[in-house]
């Protein structure tokens, strides 16, 4: 399994973004580009969801112990 982080795949995914929109993409890679920056967004949401439970947890458990 890849070592990705959010910012590096973000990073990866405007890259890859700025490749087609510049047509810097050849027909035949086109395909693969646009599977990996797939999974580079799919990945992407995951993380976000998952950052946004855990900051969630973490408001509730503080919320919890001011009461």
């Amino acid at each position: 399994m890849e070592n990705l982080t959010y910012e590096s795949a973000f990073k990866e995914l405007e890259e890859i973004t700025r490749e087609i929109e510049n047509e810097a993409v050849s027909v035949d890679v086109l395909s693969e580009k646009v599977k990996r920056a797939s999974f580079l967004i799919e990945y992407c949401q995951k993380k976000l969801r998952q950052t946004e439970d855990e900051v969630g947890n973490i408001i509730r458990q503080m919320e919890g112990d001011s009461k």
